[in-house]
């Protein structure tokens, strides 16, 4: 009788890809792939190591197959595929990974262009940020699960260091989490489990994971409002029921910091941020935490009634700081941001760089908060926006038989939206 493959520790994985991270690992792969004529010779050749988690570059290579297949495998049993993306055409998941469907796009467009260092370079970050990103949802595996998230956003530092491709994808460990769950799923089981674990986690990892979540959620909310669901709210609620949940934990632990904040004890997040964030989550859907709750939420009325007595508690305070984030046309605002999932988000941005050999220094955290930049980050921010939003009116996905961009930068609906939360934050 056959046994098990023996699991890989998570210590051990870490140590493993912080010694290719930190070292000259990524400079090798460049430097040898360098010698293909074509973009498209090199991402063959690179291809074959994005799908078998074998890369032979360097005078030791690096081999992640055994880790990087139990931890799919585990995942996948729990109701995620961190690595793989849905086909809604053919209704399945896709036979390759994220980046090597990024991968085989590039060779479509520009696989006749001479070597571009930038190609490769990029397209290794993006590998090594799906694999930590599905290290995150390991983390309750062994040992203590705030430690194991700590060494992930470690390296996710070292992937974004100097010496990578200067392409950024999020700030910390907590948006590589959000990341990797930000699919469709055909089974949902996954993200209750997935919340309860989170749930157990120390305050600064709650609160983050909340910052993030928040702002996400409140994006795919209004895109799912404004187009899937033609602005019907029921609607809305029935077929979200996985992410009701969550929105009321991101929304109820800022409210938790709100609150700590203003009794001057322990918050750990910045006011504007969680001020921000909970704005965001709102516009999704208000009445469904100051009304009367979903059906999916009723297994989380303590929650969602903590966040309801303490809005009704600092309303007037927080109605006004609320007024602080009414999205202009001139400045950025992640209200305007609308968009059906945050993997898509990520994998536009990577595929523009890819296409134009300039990698972006705007992170997905960036594109969901609108604090203020400098002025020549704030144009970036918007540009991207923007951008991204092309792409997607470019590549429509069909939509209650009408082709819809799936990411949207538009400052109308975003006030729109910004008057509409606030109405209904005042009944």
């Amino acid at each position: 009788m056959s046994r098990s493959p023996v699991p890989v520790p998570f210590a051990d994985v870490c140590d493993t890809i912080e010694q290719a991270l930190a070292g000259p690992f990524r400079e090798d792969v460049v430097r040898e792939l360098s010698t293909s004529p074509t973009v498209e010779a090199s991402l063959v050749r690179l291809r074959a190591a994005l799908r078998t988690d074998v890369w032979a570059f360097g005078d030791a290579g690096l081999d992640l197959a055994r880790p990087v297949r139990d931890f799919d495998q585990r995942t996948r049993a729990e109701g995620f595929h961190a690595l793989h993306d849905w086909d809604g055409v053919a209704d399945h998941v896709n036979p390759d990974t994220i980046p090597v469907d990024v991968l085989n796009y590039l060779i479509d467009q520009r696989g006749g262009d001479s070597f571009d260092a930038v190609v490769p370079a990029v397209l290794t970050d993006y590998y090594f940020m799906h694999v930590l990103s599905l290290m995150t949802l390991r983390a309750w595996d062994e040992g203590d699960a705030d430690e194991n998230l700590d060494r992930v956003d470690a390296l996710l530092r070292l992937l974004q260091g100097p010496r990578g491709s200067g392409q950024r994808f999020c700030a910390d460990a907590e948006t590589l989490l959000l990341i990797a769950t930000a699919h469709y799923e055909r089974e949902e089981h996954g993200y209750d489990l997935l919340l309860e674990r989170t749930r157990g986690l120390n305050q600064r990892h709650r609160a983050t994971i909340a910052l993030g979540h928040g702002a996400s959620m409140g994006c795919h909310l209004r895109f799912g409002f404004e187009a899937t669901y033609g602005r019907d709210t029921a609607l809305m609620r029935n077929d979200n029921v996985a992410d009701y949940p969550w929105l009321c934990f991101a929304v109820a632990t800022l409210m938790d910091e709100y609150h700590r904040i203003r009794q001057g004890s322990d918050a750990v997040l910045a006011r504007r941020g969680v001020i921000e964030s909970m704005l965001n989550g709102l516009s999704g859907d208000a009445r469904a935490f100051v009304g009367a709750g979903p059906q999916s939420l009723a297994a989380h009325e303590v929650e969602r009634r903590r966040f309801r007595d303490h809005f009704l508690q600092y309303q007037p305070d927080l109605l006004a700081e609320f007024e602080a984030c009414r999205p202009t046309a001139e400045t950025y605002s992640p209200l305007s941001f609308f968009f059906n999932f945050s993997h898509n988000v990520v994998k536009g941005q990577v595929v523009d760089t890819l296409l134009w050999s300039a990698p972006w220094a705007v992170s997905l955290n960036e594109l969901l908060s609108g604090a203020a930049m400098d002025e020549p980050a704030e144009r970036s921010r918007m540009t991207l926006a923007t951008t991204l939003m092309a792409y997607a009116r470019t590549n429509p996905n069909t939509i209650r038989g009408r082709p819809m961009p799936v990411i949207v930068y538009d400052p109308e609906a975003g006030y729109r939206a910004f008057r509409l939360t606030l109405r209904r934050l005042r009944e």
